[in-house]
């Protein structure tokens, strides 16, 4: 759909309208969550529906789409809409209570993202393993005591970081040129092939700078994949369950790095080529998802934006139970993006990425979307993903026994992931980073202060695996799951891609400094000063979330525009204010009576698929 298109549609609904208070997506300072078509007479949106079906090609389908415009106005009164019959009120109200029950088309894409998941947890943790003999075999040794250790420190760190570092400068940036012209299913092919030959690669380099390149070349598949696969997902999954789903993003991502620690521990006896069969096994799963990417349909929101609208209608078919659902959804995502474009206008690459920061609606996003990435690397959870093996054997774990450890902390992490598909659309997001943040704060600094206890005592070491395994389970079901769930859904469509970009850049370039800075900081700091540091590093995020977080739980991805336009100062203004002394009335002193006045004022909101009241504080 070009800007030209939308305009001169848009204005024609203007003439049509009758005057209703609308709501202004740059500047929303009353912040009401309106429904794109809520208030227009009923004759004027069938006559609307008439020249969308004739304008897109889809009159063959005018009686179908003038039911699900009705429908999108008003969701939840579909028993009263007389166009629709029992059939269709049947599928709809099995959509309320078998929201679990969906096309198989719908769960082989979220089971493709799930392998793009697992491609990147095993990629991680390959090195983890790897870490205890390579830099022995290229005279890199960086224990303490070591000839230029120091130096070799930072070597080793360089090469742990080589991916990352290439996903944060490079590869995450080409996720919109490659979305724009490959679509999706494009990119994530162009992904799967970086993915399986440049670890091949890996284990058959023969110098240390030889591994640091093909890790740079593996980032070029990780940034993308990692950007497009949550997109993917989140545009393709019904609201009701969408958050279950796209985080399905990181309860793979777990599983990729239960499995790394699996082929780590198996492989780790079977000689000097130990480490090159550990890093390399990480191919297997990225075969798969390169062959059954295109087994899937492309996101109909993509072809939307692309102005195929009949290839679109199609793909929504495949991933909703009824055409009707497929109706409803496309004409609301349309409407929706009319009002989108009208003030977003992502023209071009550079534009839409100057418009991350300047348009205030898309800038809150952006800062949203910074806090709870960053957060992931400030929670510490990547020491341990990338270096784990390396931590045991500094506390005193024998090679195997190091790797077993390193296997619990694996296993711990992804089932503990479970709990989320769940949560994370009920409890929320930002009550799950609220509530595990102070948590994986005191657990982490105790981890570090059992490294004080004497080596010869028996305690030491199980106490230090406890405490890293409980730390593991406060991460997995909220900072965990939550930033790439939480990202893939609170930009606009027209500034998606650029907006994951932002996000997993902003991830991925702060796991960077992490992987690079960790070796040295546990030579100068020792493991205690480094677990302190990222203990301390948890308050300061959960004050982050707490102030520039908003909540976006059961939200449909399209009237999150208005969420957003609620300036960042009322947001602060309301936390500190309202929200906190309403906390401590009621959960430090019980008092019962105590009431939180709302942020966001409902008006008559309408959500296609969402049927609790609102977003959570």
């Amino acid at each position: 759909m070009s800007s030209e298109e939308v305009g001169n549609e848009k204005a024609g609904f203007d003439e049509e309208r009758q005057e209703v208070q609308r709501i202004d997506l740059a500047n929303n300072v009353q912040a009401r969550i309106q429904n794109p078509l809520y208030g227009i007479p009923r004759k004027e949106l069938l006559a609307q529906v008439r020249e969308f079906t004739k304008e897109k090609g889809l009159e063959d389908k005018t009686i179908l789409f003038e039911k699900a415009a009705l429908l999108a106005q008003s969701p939840k009164n579909f028993e009263n809409i007389p166009e629709l019959d029992d059939d269709d009120r049947e599928v709809l109200r099995r959509e309320i209570t078998h929201k679990w029950s969906q096309p198989k088309s719908l769960y082989l894409t979220v089971t493709i993202c799930s392998l793009a998941a697992a491609v990147q947890g095993w990629d991680q943790t390959g090195s983890n393993g790897a870490n205890l003999s390579f830099p022995q075999e290229f005279g890199i040794l960086d224990t303490p005591g070591s000839p230029n250790a120091a130096r070799n420190q930072w070597i080793v760190g360089m090469i742990n970081s080589g991916p990352y570092i290439a996903c944060c400068l490079l590869g995450c940036w080409l996720t919109d040129p490659l979305n724009h012209y490959l679509g999706r299913r494009g990119t994530l092919f162009f992904c799967g092939i970086f993915c399986i030959f440049s670890v091949i690669g890996q284990g058959l380099a023969q110098t240390w700078p030889q591994l640091f390149v093909c890790r740079l070349l593996l980032g070029l598949g990780m940034g993308p994949k990692a950007t497009t696969s949550p997109v993917f997902a989140a545009e393709n999954v019904p609201a009701i369950i969408r958050g279950g789903l796209v985080m399905s993003w990181q309860l793979w991502t777990a599983f990729g790095i239960f499995l790394g620690f699996c082929a780590n521990l198996a492989l780790y006896q079977v000689g000097t080529i130990a480490w090159r069969l550990q890093i390399a096994s990480a191919f297997l799963p990225a075969v798969p998802l390169t062959i059954g990417i295109y087994f899937c349909p492309e996101s109909p929101r993509w072809y939307m934006k692309k102005g195929r609208y009949l290839d679109a209608f199609k793909s929504f078919c495949r991933l909703r139970n009824s055409e009707l659902q497929a109706a409803r959804d496309m004409y609301y995502v349309h409407r929706q993006l009319v009002e989108e474009f009208s003030v977003l206008k992502g023209s071009s690459y550079f534009s839409r990425l100057s418009e991350l920061f300047t348009i205030p609606r898309i800038r809150r996003a952006t800062l949203a979307s910074w806090v709870v990435m960053i957060a992931q690397q400030m929670c510490g959870i990547n020491i341990i993903a990338f270096y784990s093996s390396s931590i045991f054997s500094q506390a005193g774990y024998s090679t195997r026994d190091a790797l077993l450890a390193s296997w619990g902390f694996g296993l711990v992490n992804w089932l503990f992931a479970f709990p989320a598909v769940w949560t994370i659309d009920t409890f929320g997001r930002r009550n799950l980073l609220l509530f595990t943040f102070p948590n994986m704060a005191w657990t982490l600094l105790a981890a570090g202060f059992c490294f004080f206890i004497p080596s010869d005592n028996g305690a030491r070491i199980p106490l230090i695996a406890l405490f890293i395994f409980l730390f593991a389970a406060f991460y997995s079901p909220g900072e965990g799951p939550v930033p790439y769930a939480y990202s893939a859904e609170v930009f606009p469509l027209t500034h998606r891609e650029m907006g994951m970009s932002w996000a997993v850049a902003t991830c991925l370039g702060w796991a960077a400094v992490l992987s690079l800075t960790f070796p040295r900081m546990v030579g100068a700091f020792t493991v205690v000063g480094a677990f302190g540091f990222y203990a301390g590093l948890n308050v300061v995020a959960l004050v982050m979330i707490f102030f520039l977080v908003p909540e976006t739980k059961q939200r449909t991805l399209e009237e999150l525009d208005y969420v957003f336009a609620v300036p960042t100062s009322k947001h602060v203004s309301y936390q500190a204010t309202v929200f906190l002394p309403y906390w401590i009335r009621k959960w430090v002193f019980f008092d019962r009576k105590a009431q939180l006045k709302p942020l966001y004022n409902f008006d008559e909101v309408e959500s296609i698929t969402v049927f609790e009241k609102g977003v959570g504080h």
